[in-house]
């Protein structure tokens, strides 16, 4: 009897002991929850009248109309007014750079800014942002930190909630049905392409966006030491390891468009010339650009996309403050938009932009679901399964190296 009195006690002393844990955590959560939204309204009354000064690549018209979309209904909802200065993102790491060596702590003229890549790295670097800020936005509840990591990656650093994700690319490439009947499916077989139809086949100039994309593409593909790609450049052997690149390129342009003499400048004027018919291949980073451009009657109707069978590159886009910048809690108001799942649908509709969310759908509401489920599919689009295996970028120092031995070596 005074055993099972003493289990007795011991299992009610250890359910007290559960309980109380228990509604201490639960009464943590919801002081958590509560200071949580103190903060974000604290932030949504200090944003209202503000202006945001949001810098950002100005070059498409789609995205140019999608931001002054943005712009309108967080200043209908919020009383933000958004300006998008169309900016090179590199010009504004440099701008922002300066301010910061002129002793420039507040008064920033960049509140938010389109950023990724190695202008993050530099930006992270230089103790040049505001943050961390943007795993407090009330929106980054949704985004798809579990299936897609780079949405907490950039080219191999971590955000570490220094910038908010805003979408996501991978590298596609597209080609006319009509004149191509089986596209390539690696570097490898690119190359045998343009053997076989010499002056068909091209790629833009580094240090162009889509240019600089093609080299770490070949690189993933053809290096023997892909594991270096995740380390910084300075790390490891840059000439061992890049070689079978060189080797690549050189074997490659006599046979590319102007025997490899010129290069196209951009993925625009690429596209161009796919729609010209002096190329039977394109290169984006947005896997429903070829099907919005079918639409817009920059490509013809025969064109359709494809991706390499080991997978293509991929990665996500932010945007980020910076430290010094005049109306944070602004532009903190309109990062959170960005994120937002009616926002997130718009973006992500070719007929609109067709830039894939950064959010996981199964985190959505059934009516928001729906919404993403209704989305026009695109004639030249892939679907999720065909895009098959999104391979990491390297590490962000790579950029920089890669453009300028590509530069030394062929930009003659």
């Amino acid at each position: 009897m005074p055993i099972n009195t003493t289990k007795q006690t011991i299992l009610t002393s250890n359910t007290i002991r559960s309980s109380l844990k228990k509604a201490l955590l639960l009464s943590s959560a919801i002081l958590t929850t509560s200071a949580f939204a103190d903060d974000w309204q604290q932030d949504l009354e200090q944003a209202k009248g503000q202006t945001v000064y949001f810098h950002a690549w100005g070059g498409s018209q789609a995205i140019n109309d999608y931001i002054a979309w943005a712009g309108e209904q967080v200043k209908e909802q919020y009383d933000v007014t958004v300006n998008h200065v169309k900016a090179d993102a590199a010009v504004v790491v440099q701008r922002i750079k300066t301010e910061k060596e002129a002793n420039v702590t507040e008064g920033g003229k960049v509140d938010l800014m389109w950023i990724n890549g190695e202008n993050f790295k530099a930006m992270k670097a230089n103790d040049l942002l505001t943050g961390p800020f943007a795993t407090d936005l009330p929106n980054y509840q949704y985004v798809d930190t579990e299936n897609k990591p780079t949405t907490e990656l950039d080219f191999g650093v971590p955000t570490d909630g220094l910038e908010s994700p805003w979408g996501m690319a991978q590298l596609v490439f597209y080609y006319d049905s009509e004149q191509l009947e089986k596209p390539p499916t690696s570097m490898t077989e690119l190359a045998k392409l343009a053997e076989n139809d010499k002056g068909r086949i091209a790629y833009p100039a580094p240090p162009a966006f889509h240019g600089t994309t093609f080299l770490k593409q070949a690189l993933v593909e053809l290096t023997a030491d892909a594991d270096a790609l995740s380390k910084p450049v300075d790390d490891v052997d840059f000439a061992a390891v890049t070689a079978p690149l060189w080797d690549y390129l050189d074997n490659l342009h006599p046979n590319l468009w102007q025997a490899g003499k010129n290069f196209p400048k951009d993925g625009q004027q690429m596209k161009q010339l796919v729609n010209d018919g002096e190329l039977i291949v394109g290169i984006s980073f947005n896997p429903n650009e070829a099907s919005r451009a079918v639409a817009n009657g920059e490509l013809p109707e025969t064109i359709k996309s494809y991706v390499h069978s080991r997978g293509t590159i991929g990665n996500t886009h932010f945007v980020a403050i910076p430290f010094n910048a005049s109306a944070k809690a602004g532009a903190k108001v309109f990062a959170n938009f960005l994120l937002s799942p009616e926002a997130q649908t718009r973006k992500a509709n070719t007929d609109i932009w067709g830039d894939p969310t950064v959010l996981a759908i199964d985190k959505l509401s059934t009516e928001q679901q729906q919404a993403f489920a209704a989305l026009p599919v695109g004639s030249a689009s892939l679907s999720p399964a065909e895009l098959g295996a999104v391979l990491p970028e390297p590490h962000a120092s790579w950029v920089a190296a890669l453009e300028a031995a590509w530069l030394e070596r062929y930009n003659k």
